[in-house]
């Protein structure tokens, strides 16, 4: 029997990584895994490259069952993680055994959740990447039924004089709830809306069911153009925070077209992106000012949190035996108390 997940309840699953970086040269949208940290927490938590596929789940329940052996982590917005029915937490490692059914129920409080596989899974690959494209038709998008590839099962893994299933690796998680709160940097159009623009930052918007991987549609007080001039066309970044009518702003995201005609108001930050990516239809949103340094400063901070996730991890992982013999036979009984 070849090692496989078989998804049993997909919810809205897909299969991606972080994103097709070639792609917007070819005018292709980056896309990726919209909460980013997360997606790249998950990998880490499993043994992987940042980069490496994993499945993305967002708002509603998933279920699978495995014919392998698994070590699995599961990032993102809270929810319940049960493995054979035992209930087990996030932001952690868990080794799955063969025949188990790994279920992610409830998300609240956010609405994406990332489920990372040790090893990955095999999947097609578009520019190198292996993010869904509507706009191409490309991508794994999971239904029932559905049969993933796994490259590299993993034994059960139990700390050796405790039992537990792994050691707790406190990685940073990040803040959960209902209001959101956004970084921005100054857009290049900010000045075509005069003493107005201010009220992107004096007020309080409300996200909007149609909004989508595409961009977050923002319903709220707008700030209003003071000038007429026609918008050429041209390239936008992912984050750009767009006025394209007197009804709600939008927030382009990760599956946003490479080029747009609206003025730009301001860009969400890198960290900004992965707040907006766990904001859900109803949720308020409040924009907050920041520089580009100070923006480049947190996002450095964010990366070398995750830097020192991995450093844990390979730590652990070494001691259990994951890629070799287990190291904490050689560690002084002290060590191990």
């Amino acid at each position: 029997m070849s090692n496989e997940l078989v998804v049993q309840q997909p919810g809205n699953s897909v299969v991606t990584d972080l994103g097709r970086f070639r792609g917007p040269r070819f005018g292709l949208p980056v896309n990726g895994a919209l909460d980013q940290y997360s997606a790249r927490a998950a990998n880490i938590l499993a043994g992987n490259e940042d980069d490496a596929p994993l499945i993305e789940l967002t708002a509603l329940d998933f279920r699978m069952t495995t014919t392998a052996d698994l070590l699995i982590s599961v990032t993102g917005a809270p929810a319940d993680l049960t493995v054979g029915g035992r209930t087990y937490p996030q932001w952690e490692p868990v080794s799955v055994a063969a025949g188990e059914t790994v279920a992610v129920r409830g998300i609240h409080d956010g609405l994406r959740a990332y489920l990372a596989v040790h090893g990955s899974v095999d999947v097609p690959r578009l520019l190198g990447s292996c993010a869904p494209d509507s706009v191409v038709g490309f991508g794994v998008r999971l239904a029932k039924g559905t049969a993933l590839k796994v490259q590299r099962p993993v034994a059960p893994i139990r700390q050796p004089y405790f039992d537990l299933p792994l050691f707790r690796l406190g990685v940073e998680r990040p803040r959960a709830g209902r209001e959101v709160l956004v970084d921005v940097t100054d857009g290049p159009d900010i000045a075509e809306f005069g003493a107005s623009a201010d009220l992107l930052f004096n007020s309080e918007y409300t996200v909007s069911p149609r909004s989508n991987h595409i961009g977050l549609r923002l319903g709220g007080r707008l700030p209003e153009r003071i000038s007429s001039g026609e918008v050429l066309s041209r390239g936008v970044p992912v984050g750009a925070i767009e006025v394209p009518s007197r009804e709600e702003l939008l927030v382009l995201h990760r599956g946003r077209g490479v080029t747009a005609g609206y003025p730009v108001l301001a860009v969400a930050t890198s960290l900004g992106l992965d707040v907006l990516a766990q904001a859900r239809p109803g949720d308020r949103v409040r924009f907050r000012p920041t520089t580009v340094a100070d923006a480049t400063a947190a996002y450095r901070r964010s990366m070398l949190q995750l830097e020192t996730l991995r450093h844990s991890v390979n730590t652990v992982f070494g001691l259990l035996g994951l890629h070799g013999p287990a190291g904490w036979h050689d560690l002084p009984a002290a060590a191990c108390g």
